[in-house]
């Protein structure tokens, strides 16, 4: 019998926020088995734990398979692996989007989050930083919050009827990025808000842009009023 293998890798994780984690994994790989995880050591700020504090605020699901679609929104950290599913609407990918733009002119919602100016550039420093994004779409940064708060509510309602005229039947596109809730959740909140074509595009940006062009895009401005702390800086 060939003897196994023992492999060992590092990587980062992201998550927790604000947390600078190294998972160690020691993994045995005998031939014609499968994948056997051996220890796992976080090491958080310097000191090893045998086990991280669970944060405060829920986190997103690591798992890409089956992660179940939420009641409501999604009120975690918008990066993180997204359902499969979004019930009321439908998923569509880049191709499906370049055929129903064809056959008309559905309503594009960018969610995607805005550029920070980064701490380290010094005040004399120029920072333009350019938002590019699906042609035609609406960019409003901060959308894709999961907030239960009214007054957010009443102002993406406002923001959907003003770029649909309020008809309900007219198709409307959300998305963000790949692993991000921002575009579901957007998604989420037309669909409750009764529009009956809603599309989320979980590739996002980046999948669009394998195989078609993208354009630069200013924050919506009538949106900005309602998130301001959202919008570029």
């Amino acid at each position: 019998m060939r003897p196994a293998m023992i492999l060992r890798s590092a990587f980062r994780l992201s998550t927790p926020p604000l947390l600078a984690a190294t998972l160690t994994l020691g993994a045995t790989l005998t031939p014609g088995a499968t994948w056997t995880l051996g220890a796992a050591i976080w090491t958080l700020g310097g000191a090893s734990r045998a086990q991280a504090e669970t944060p405060a605020a829920p986190q997103a699901p690591v798992s890409p398979i089956d992660v179940p679609e939420p009641e409501g929104f999604w009120r975690g950290p918008l990066r993180g692996y997204t359902p499969k599913t979004l019930k009321g609407a439908r998923v569509i990918d880049a191709a499906g989007l370049a055929r129903l733009a064809e056959s008309g002119a559905p309503v594009l919602i960018d969610v995607g989050p805005a550029d920070r100016r980064p701490p380290a550039l010094g005040p004399d420093a120029v920072w333009m930083p350019a938002h590019r994004t699906i042609p035609g779409a609406v960019w409003m940064p901060g959308a894709g919050e999961g907030t239960p708060d009214p007054a957010f509510a009443d102002a993406f309602a406002r923001r959907a009827a003003a770029l649909t005229g309020g008809d309900l039947s007219r198709p409307v596109v959300a998305f963000c990025h790949p692993e991000c809730w921002g575009g579901w959740n957007a998604a989420r909140r037309l669909v409750m808000l009764g529009y009956k074509n809603v599309y989320w595009l979980p590739d996002g940006v980046e999948g669009w842009q394998e195989d078609h062009a993208l354009a630069a895009a200013p924050a919506d401005a009538e949106w900005a009023k309602a998130a301001p702390g959202a919008q570029p800086q």
